[in-house]
C-alpha cells in the first residue's frame, strides 16, 4: 500500500485508498470516495506534519565501515536530538517492568467484514500467541486493553507509518494516555529494517521455492460470505499458477 512520500501527495494517497474496491466497498464509489479523500486531506496533512518526514537514518559496524563512531559524529554534526537504539521495555521503571501490560495493536475491521469470515482476527490472534511464547509469557497482555502501564506492540505492521508514528505514538501515547490517566506508556519499536526480519522474509522465500507450491494452500480459500468478483479472480490466478 505504501504511503505519501510528500504532503502534497497526501490528497491523490487517499483518493486512491478510498477508490479501492478490494480494501472497502461504499456506494457510489467514485463520488464519495473522492469526497472523503478531499475532506480528510488537511487533517492527514497535519498529521504527518507533526511525525516529521522524511526521516533520516544512520548505519554504523562494530568492525567494518562505516563504524559506529563515525555514525555517531555524523549525527551530532547534523543535530540529532533524538535517535531509536534500546528496547522499549527498559524505558519503564525496573519496578515497574514485571506489571507493564503488553498491548498487542491491530486495524480494526468493520464487523461486516468480520462476520463475512475474514481470517485476519485469527491470524493476528495466532500471531499474538507466537510472540508471547516467544517472550515465555513474561508480562500480562491483551489485544485491547488499559491499564496504568502499557506497552503498545502494533502486531499487524513490520514498518512505521502514520498509524504507528501518529495514531500510536501521539494520539495513544500522549493524547489519550492523559484523559485516560495512563502513567506510562510505550510502543515497541517496528521491525522496519531490522536483519533479523530480513532473514525471516529470506527464509519464507527459500521455504516456499523448495515446496514447489505456485502459492500457500491458504491463499485460495475465500471468506465463506464474500461476493467480490476481484478476489475470487485474483486468488484462482495465483492458485493455478504452474511451476
Amino acid at each position: 500500500m505504501g504511503g505519501p512520500e510528500r504532503l502534497e501527495d497526501v490528497h491523490d494517497f487517499l483518493l486512491r485508498l478510498f477508490l479501492d474496491r478490494d480494501l472497502m466497498q461504499l456506494p457510489v464509489q467514485d463520488k464519495l470516495g473522492a469526497f472523503i479523500a478531499k475532506r480528510r486531506t488537511p487533517k492527514i496533512q497535519e498529521q504527518y506534519s507533526k511525525i516529521g518526514a522524511p526521516h533520516k537514518f544512520y548505519i554504523g559496524f562494530r568492525y567494518v565501515q562505516p563504524l559506529t563512531e563515525t555514525a555517531i559524529v555524523e549525527m551530532e554534526t547534523d543535530g540529532v536530538e533524538r535517535a531509536h537504539v534500546r528496547n522499549e521495555l527498559e524505558k519503564f521503571p525496573p519496578e515497574k517492568r514485571e506489571d507493564v501490560v503488553i498491548l498487542f495493536s491491530a486495524h480494526s475491521l468493520p464487523m461486516s467484514v468480520v462476520n463475512r469470515g475474514d481470517p485476519y482476527p485469527q491470524e493476528v490472534g495466532a500471531t499474538v500467541q507466537k510472540v508471547m511464547e516467544r517472550l515465555a509469557y513474561c508480562n500480562p497482555y491483551r489485544l485491547v486493553w488499559q491499564s496504568k502501564n502499557l506497552l503498545l506492540v502494533p502486531i499487524a505492521f513490520t514498518s512505521d507509518h502514520i498509524e504507528t508514528l501518529h495514531e500510536l505514538d501521539i494520539e495513544y501515547s500522549q493524547i489519550l494516555a492523559k484523559e485516560c490517566g495512563v502513567e506510562n506508556i510505550r510502543r515497541a519499536e517496528s521491525l522496519n529494517g531490522n536483519p533479523l526480519f530480513f532473514k525471516a522474509l529470506a527464509d519464507l522465500v527459500q521455504a516456499h521455492l523448495k515446496s514447489n507450491e505456485s502459492c500457500s494452500r491458504q491463499l485460495g480459500l475465500r471468506c465463506p460470505l464474500c461476493v467480490n468478483p476481484t478476489c475470487g479472480k485474483t486468488k484462482a490466478f495465483f492458485a493455478n499458477q504452474n511451476l
